[in-house]
């Protein structure tokens, strides 16, 4: 998950459309399903378990038949689709597919759940083996780790509205600075929409979102975006006690896949990302951020379950 990153100013703001400033949210008083971090870690295991999900690779092929054959079993053969989409690589041309589950199908209101699936083809923040894939036990696989949890939960407690969740392939496989390499599953879902006219109220991306101490500041994109949305999902993190983890404060902008579908769709995306803000401006990630140091013993529950109980009040509860 390599980002361009900027510090934006806070005058971004006036950059919000009216589709995120208009989100209005309110408690329901309805029954909101627990969360369970042990079986989201699970789904973090297997896929590392299958080796870097990096795009024309054996772990890649399994992941996305383990990612399938999950999906249908929660949302049902008929509610998964794999958009399947070629692009030229450095010296290699990329199979990838995006892949994408929706609960609640007859429901003409709904709302957008993100992760990517992919993994890093090198390590190029560490001191050694920097031309090595890394495992990307957090940089992908726990972002889809909740959100395979959530699809399980979906299918035991539909939600009151209709969800989709899509798994964007090649977010990570460019290298640092070569932005057109980068969020090629999001470009080419937001330049090819499966549904045309898909108009969701709003969507969740979810990067980075495992690791201990782990930190969500607002991403100043999705401040511009939907502001009332991140109001709403950092304030049921405080009434939880998870004011350490989502922080009141700014974070930085974040080039991610939700900036790709806001400039391509108008969606208002929302980033779930760990990271910070250094005292000299500087954006700074954790220190696994694309190292091999990014394996599965740096995946805490606790940070699971956070975020896993904020997003089920917020689908649940105040939507």
């Amino acid at each position: 998950m390599n980002k361009i990153l900027l510090i934006l100013s806070a005058l971004i703001t006036v950059l919000a459309c009216n589709k995120g400033t208009g989100l209005q949210f309110s408690e329901k008083g309805r029954n909101v399903p627990q969360f369970s971090s042990d079986s989201a870690y699970k789904f973090i295991e297997t896929q590392v378990n299958f080796g870097p999900r990096v795009p024309n690779t054996y772990g890649h092929v399994k992941t996305r038949e383990f990612l399938e054959g999950k999906l249908k079993d929660y949302a049902g053969e008929n509610a998964v689709f794999s958009q399947e989409f070629t692009e030229e690589g450095y010296g290699e041309t990329l199979e990838m597919a995006n892949i994408i589950a929706a609960f609640n199908t007859s429901a003409s209101d709904r709302i957008m759940l993100c992760a990517h699936w992919d993994t890093r083809p090198r390590a190029d923040q560490d001191t050694s083996r920097t031309g090595e894939f890394i495992a990307g036990a957090d940089d992908g696989g726990s972002g889809v780790g909740v959100l395979i949890e959530l699809a399980r939960i979906f299918s035991e407690n539909p939600p009151p509205i209709g969800v989709d969740i899509v798994l964007f392939d090649g977010e990570d496989y460019g290298t640092s600075g070569d932005i057109v390499k980068y969020f090629l599953g999001s470009r080419y879902w937001s330049n090819n929409p499966p549904v045309p006219g898909y108009n969701p109220r709003f969507g969740i991306l979810l990067d980075m979102v495992g690791a201990e101490r782990a930190v969500f500041p607002k991403e100043t994109y999705s401040l511009s975006y939907a502001p009332n949305l991140v109001d709403e999902i950092w304030g049921i993190a405080e009434n939880k006690g998870y004011s350490d983890i989502f922080l009141d404060q700014r974070g930085a902008g974040v080039l991610d896949d939700h900036y790709i579908i806001y400039e391509n769709t108008n969606i208002p995306v929302v980033d779930i990302i760990n990271h910070s803000v250094a005292p000299d401006g500087n954006i700074e990630f954790a220190p696994h951020w694309h190292t091999h140091q990014d394996d599965l013993p740096i995946i805490d529950k606790n940070t699971l379950q956070a975020v896993g109980n904020v997003l089920l009040e917020l689908i649940y509860n105040r939507i």
